[in-house]
This record gives C-alpha cells, sequence and structure tokens, in this order.
C-alpha cells in the first residue's frame, strides 16, 4: 500500500534554515511537496522561538508543541534530548491516521516504539550518531558543568540508540554513519543532507581574502575559529575574515591581536553569502567529524576554492573537490597555493558533476519518499 501523507516530527523550527538541522528539515518539506506528498508537520518550539507562518506554505498542516525543560537535566535514564519531547497531544495526534512517520533525530523517538505504532510504517532521520555528537560536544566545551552534562548525555544516548532496531529504515546523513548504522541495525540507507542551493554558482577568477564561517555560539565552531585564527591565518600574507553569530571573547581577543583577521559578526544571511561567494578560498575547519557540514556544501555550490581539514570532509564523498590538510603550516601553504591561480570552469565543472550526482534534492526526496512507502505524482 502506497500513501500520500506523511507525518515529519521535528526537533526543532525548520524556519528559518539558518543551521544544518533546520536546513535538512525544511528542504527536505519543500521537495516532499514538489513530489505530491501532503506532509503533516509536527514541530517543538523552545529558547523562545515561535511559529513561522512560512511553514504553512511547504505542508498541510503544522502543529506546534512546548519542549519541556527539567530543573535537573543530569537525572534519568532517558536521554534528556529525548525525555524532554515527550508530548502527550503529539502521540494522539499521531494517532489520527495510519499514515507513515518520519521522526527527524534520535530527539523525537519518545514513542517509536510505542505498541499502538508497531504497525505504521516509522523512519528515523539520523542526523548524527548521537553518542559520538555529544562526545565531541564534551571536547570543545570549557564549562565543567556543561562538559559533565554532554560525557553523561553521551553514555544515555549510547544505550537508548538501540531504539532504533525498532524503526522500518533509517535514513542516514552521511556515507560513514549511515554504515555504523546499518552494521548496527541492519536497516539504514544514505540520503544525503537537503539543502538550499540547486545549481553551482562559483564564480570564476579570483577574490581577496580567505573566509571562514560559521554560528560562532557553538563551541565547535568557536574552537575550529581559535585554531584558524591562532595557528594558520598568521601565516597567511592574506586578508582573513571570521564570520558569524555571537562570538566569544576569547575569539574577539585573538583576532584583535592580527592586523590581516577582521570579525564580521551578527550580519545578515545574504551578507554571509556574499562573503562566501567573493571570498577566494573558503576555510573549512571542524574537530567533530559528525554528519556532513551544511557549510562545506554551500561553500561548494558558491564559492571557490575550499581548504579544508579531513575532519570537515572525510567520507563525504567531496574530497575531490577540496584541499586537504591537518597540519597548520601546510594549511596556510595550500591558501597560498590557491592564490596563485584563478578559480577556472574545469573546477566549476566538476562541482556541477559530482554535486549533481550526490546531493540532488528531488532524487533524495524520491530516495526518502521510497523508504516511507510514499506515493509520487
Amino acid at each position: 500500500m502506497k500513501f500520500k501523507h506523511v507525518h515529519v516530527v521535528a526537533f526543532d523550527l525548520p524556519f528559518p534554515p539558518n543551521y544544518g538541522g533546520s536546513t535538512d528539515m525544511y528542504f527536505k518539506l519543500v521537495h516532499l511537496q514538489k513530489l505530491g506528498i501532503s506532509v503533516t508537520l509536527h514541530v517543538f518550539l523552545y529558547d523562545g522561538k515561535e511559529k513561522a507562518p512560512d511553514l504553512e506554505k511547504v505542508t498541510f498542516k503544522t502543529i506546534y508543541y512546548s519542549r519541556k525543560r527539567y530543573k535537573n537535566p543530569f537525572f534519568g535514564k532517558l536521554p534528556y534530548i529525548v525525555k524532554t519531547r515527550k508530548n502527550k497531544d503529539l502521540f494522539q495526534n499521531l494517532l489520527v491516521d495510519n499514515s507513515p512517520i518520519l521522526f527527524e533525530g534520535l530527539h523525537t523517538t519518545y514513542y517509536l516504539n510505542h505498541p499502538l505504532l508497531m504497525d505504521r510504517i516509522r523512519v528515523v532521520r539520523a542526523h548524527n550518531v548521537e553518542h559520538n555528537y555529544y562526545a565531541a560536544l564534551e571536547q570543545a566545551e570549557d564549562s565543567f558543568l556543561k562538559k559533565l552534562f554532554f560525557r553523561i548525555e553521551a553514555k544515555r544516548l549510547r544505550k537508548y540508540e538501540s531504539v532504533l532496531n525498532q524503526a522500518n529504515g533509517i535514513a542516514g546523513i552521511s556515507p560513514a554513519e549511515t554504515n555504523y548504522l546499518n552494521k548496527a541495525y541492519g536497516n539504514a540507507r544514505y540520503v544525503p543532507a537537503f539543502h538550499a542551493n540547486t545549481d553551482v554558482v562559483s564564480r570564476l577568477g579570483k577574490g581577496e581574502f580567505v573566509l571562514y564561517h560559521g554560528n560562532l555560539s557553538v563551541p565547535e565552531n568557536n574552537r575550529a575559529a581559535l585554531y584558524l585564527v591562532e595557528e594558520v591565518f598568521p601565516l597567511i600574507n592574506r586578508p582573513c575574515i571570521i564570520s558569524g553569530s555571537n562570538p566569544s571573547k576569547k575569539l574577539i581577543k585573538a583576532i584583535s591581536k592580527h592586523n590581516n583577521i577582521t570579525l564580521r559578526a551578527n550580519i545578515s544571511t545574504e551578507e554571509i553569502l556574499e562573503l562566501i561567494e567573493s571570498a577566494h578560498v573558503n576555510a573549512m575547519v571542524t574537530f567533530q567529524s559528525t554528519g556532513i557540514k551544511l557549510k562545506l556544501l554551500n561553500s561548494l555550490y558558491r564559492g571557490r576554492f575550499v581548504v579544508a581539514n579531513t575532519a570537515m570532509v572525510d567520507e563525504t564523498q567531496v574530497e575531490g573537490l577540496c584541499h586537504i590538510s591537518d597540519n597548520s603550516v601546510q594549511f596556510a601553504s595550500f591558501i597560498e597555493d590557491c592564490f596563485t591561480q584563478d578559480f577556472c570552469e574545469i573546477e566549476r565543472s566538476n562541482r556541477i558533476e559530482l554535486l549533481g550526482q550526490l546531493f540532488n534534492n528531488n532524487e533524495n526526496a524520491i530516495k526518502l519518499a521510497n523508504m516511507l512507502q510514499l506515493e509520487i505524482n
């Protein structure tokens, strides 16, 4: 039996699509709609976020729920990110029909193995291998209490992850994580990240500066920016820009020590995209090799040269489109080498071919629809 309707349970507000998780969720909705599939979207609101009328344009119905907060996040056996999304109204709304259910992230799976849902088609979108993600958050965090929380949460998530045995399918977001999940549970399929890009618009010729961009309030991104500011950009005789929201005091102080590095903080999405497209080199660094970074895709679709470390591109299948180094001196040398050449049509054509094969939103929506047994127009 094929279905024309699906329930999608989102762990966070998908609009605006301003970070990796929200981007994947929002453009998934866009392309499911293009296939003629009707979506009832269930959204958890928290951190002061409000209802987004724009979601009504890409869904049949959007229903909002408040995420619970507990005074003591260290207490309990269930992962905090799961138990805070337990909601009786959500459960009742999932029972109104027999449509398939897409659970976005392990976060939303509290009801995955409920007896009343066992005859339903249930697919989990794995945004990360969550216990690895939280272990990496611990490494990037300076606060003792936050580090302790991330360590405990990683342990809880590792134990809880076996709930995925109850899913009909798992949609992995990267090849490496899909392989892990498939070996563990035998029901995972690679469905690449959904994204905002439709065409490669990388500008030919040369830019005048090097760019690193990211949400700087995220400890991992702050750590990557500090690495570049302290160990790579001082070795480059070029203007360098760090761009993103809410930089730390430590990062601001580090930038102030270097004449060739400037900070563009809290600017609009349009301004960030213009920086990506204008830069000669987009420097891509992460110390957290989970999922695939949407900022890497944005840089490949929109920017010129990309110089990255291994963790940023490992097993993403786009390694051949980047210059890769884990050594700060060599990383800086690769950046300087890029400035000796124009970004040319051959480079852009290579991207068009590979990215078109791997990250075609329409084809990936079809893959997901097939997993959910949805009927496509």
